[in-house]
């Protein structure tokens, strides 16, 4: 990596405590082999730290906070729905379209039918349209293969996403719907889903692993199937859980020390409690929140009484959040579920990373990762505020000023 770099006169947002923005005035990053050596005010930089005048970046007194951490996607898929989008408008539910053949079962149709160029075109810029709002890690599930080849092939998309220079986590998702093939026969497919899990570990795609508990898609028996197997390999879970109804899900994934649980709007105090003691995530997620037009709020407030961290994701997916937008979802997440704008970008920053188990990254603290961004805004609270406003100015990338490719049209 680069040697050392000072970014002087920021307006720092630092997230270094439990609570509170961690502002610094005037401040100065001190970047050294890809990490935050030194953070303060610039009146207080060692003498021993000084850079050069080359090495110098002058922040012009703009905003810097923690770069943005996605940590629920499903990036790669082929074909699009807004058909659903029409026929939830006429009133049927996400439930009746799943029931009638729709849903995810459509998208693995397009994906499966997609050659593996065009799956890897569209996540680009997919990609490419988070990264414009200062995205630095990203995680992105299969899910939409559901056969051996396919999930590979979709998980291998996933990994190629890198090469823009941001952090790809990816997250094996075969338990999220029966495909065809298997129809009647779901405990069969369990079986061969946690048959392909060594394989597709073997071949080093998969970092963690995820099950849709739901009534539409896998009961929490063929859960901790699943669940069983990853424990066996080594990998840790999370689980999509309670979006609908209360299945237990929460509880179940706490019972492996899940990572996350993600949706939550469901959510009993059971399994808050249990959340809390396996120091699992809740991933909320107010895109799909808003796209479906739910009424069911997640229960932030007991969430917050239990100490539970509280993270959020745009689980970009074409049926039931197509959103691009990290700092909406901000926006939604206060508007809706009544949080906090530090508590927003708390949830996109340090509580995401723990949702992908990442303790490197997410504050502007001395020991993490470079990666952070720089905004033309006086205060941190505005970047949850405006929605269709894009104050980005730069982003650093392991202590480099890195700036994507424009985004071709997202297909």
């Amino acid at each position: 990596m680069s040697g050392r770099q000072l970014w002087r006169g920021g307006h720092l947002v630092t997230l270094a405590q439990a609570q509170g923005w961690g502002l610094v005035p005037d401040g100065a990053l001190l970047t050294e082999g890809g990490q935050i050596r030194w953070v303060g005010p610039l009146a207080d930089l060692p003498q021993d730290l000084r850079v050069g005048l080359d090495a110098e970046v002058d922040l012009q007194g703009a905003l810097v906070t923690p770069g943005l951490i996605d940590p629920h996607t499903h990036l790669v898929y082929g074909g699009e729905r807004s058909a659903e989008f029409e026929m939830r408008l006429q009133g049927a539910s996400y439930e009746d379209i799943a029931r009638a053949g729709g849903g995810i079962r459509s998208t693995v149709a397009a994906t499966r039918a997609a050659d593996e160029a065009s799956l890897r075109a569209s996540a680009l810029a997919r990609a490419r349209a988070l990264m414009d709002e200062g995205l630095t890690t990203l995680e992105v599930k299969s899910g939409y293969g559901l056969s051996l080849d396919d999930e590979a092939r979709c998980l291998r998309v996933a990994r190629s996403l890198s090469e823009l220079g941001i952090t790809v986590r990816t997250t094996y998702l075969g338990a999220h719907a029966l495909p065809p093939e298997f129809d009647g026969r779901p405990d069969d497919y369990v079986d061969a889903v946690c048959a392909w899990m060594p394989t597709l570990k073997d071949a080093g795609l998969i970092d963690a692993v995820d099950a849709f508990c739901e009534r539409i898609a896998f009961s929490p028996q063929q859960t901790r199937r699943v669940f069983e197997t990853a424990r066996r390999l080594g990998l840790p879970v999370k689980l999509h859980a309670e979006q609908l109804s209360d299945q237990g899900g929460a509880a179940l994934a706490a019972d492996f020390q899940a990572l996350s649980c993600d949706h939550l709007e469901y959510l009993s105090d059971g399994g808050i409690q249990a959340m809390a003691a396996a120091g699992t995530v809740a991933v909320l997620l107010p895109g799909a929140f808003y796209f479906l037009r739910e009424t069911k709020l997640p229960p932030v407030e007991a969430l917050r009484r239990a100490g539970v961290p509280i993270a959020l994701a745009t689980d970009h997916n074409p049926g039931s959040s197509p959103g691009l937008s990290l700092l909406l979802m901000m926006n939604m997440a206060c508007t809706f579920f009544r949080m906090t704008p530090e508590e927003a970008l708390r949830g996109l920053t340090v509580h995401s990373a723990r949702a992908l188990g990442l303790p490197d990254r997410g504050q502007l603290v001395a020991g993490q990762r470079a990666d952070f961004c720089v905004w033309d805004a006086a205060h941190p609270r505005e970047l949850a505020y405006y929605f269709g406003r894009n104050p980005r100015r730069a982003t650093v990338l392991q202590g480099r000023a890195h700036e994507p490719a424009p985004a071709r049209p997202v297909v």
